[in-house]
């Protein structure tokens, strides 16, 4: 497992269990140390059991994002019910580390197997992760993404581009 998922295991299982929330390994490796938005998504028998993160980073280092966002993923995710203690051995978490979104300029830019999106009208925001099941091109990803934010159809957007290096 790798030590991303480890962290986001141990957070989600300590504040389960105590509602105390760990504190980064010490000491931090290189990679932790860096600075980027993080997404932590929790399985329960492959199914979503809650997804939360940050497009760009919000914390001092990627272990605190990972921390705060398998938290929040287990606790906040509004379309679940918090997870409980007996679920925790039913639980695989995986963590996207998101690079820099890029402005796209033409739809030709997008794949939805390679690059996530977000997607801006005003104050409203939407995301979506690339590479997920039945997501297989990018006016079915864009059609989610308007949803998840409340943007119609018709309305015009700014639309970014971003990579993941995802660890299961």
């Amino acid at each position: 497992m790798h030590k991303f998922v480890e962290l986001a295991k141990q957070s989600v299982e300590g504040f389960v269990k105590t509602g105390r929330t760990i504190s980064p390994p010490e000491p931090l490796s290189p990679e932790m140390k860096e600075k980027a938005g993080v997404f932590v998504s929790i399985k329960k028998h492959g199914h979503l059991r809650g997804c939360i993160g940050t497009f760009m980073a919000c914390h001092e280092n990627i272990a605190a994002e990972i921390i705060k966002n398998a938290v929040a993923a287990a606790t906040q995710d509004p379309r679940f019910d918090p997870v409980k203690e007996n679920e925790l051995d039913e639980l695989t978490y995986s963590v996207d580390v998101l690079s820099p979104p890029e402005k796209v300029k033409d739809l030709s830019e997008l794949d939805p197997k390679i690059y996530g999106v977000i997607i801006t009208k005003g104050s409203r925001k939407g995301l979506l992760l690339p590479d997920l099941e039945s997501v297989d091109t990018v006016e079915e990803q864009l059609r989610i993404t308007r949803m998840k934010a409340g943007i119609l159809p018709e309305e015009k957007i700014d639309i970014f581009r971003f990579r993941v290096q995802r660890h299961k």
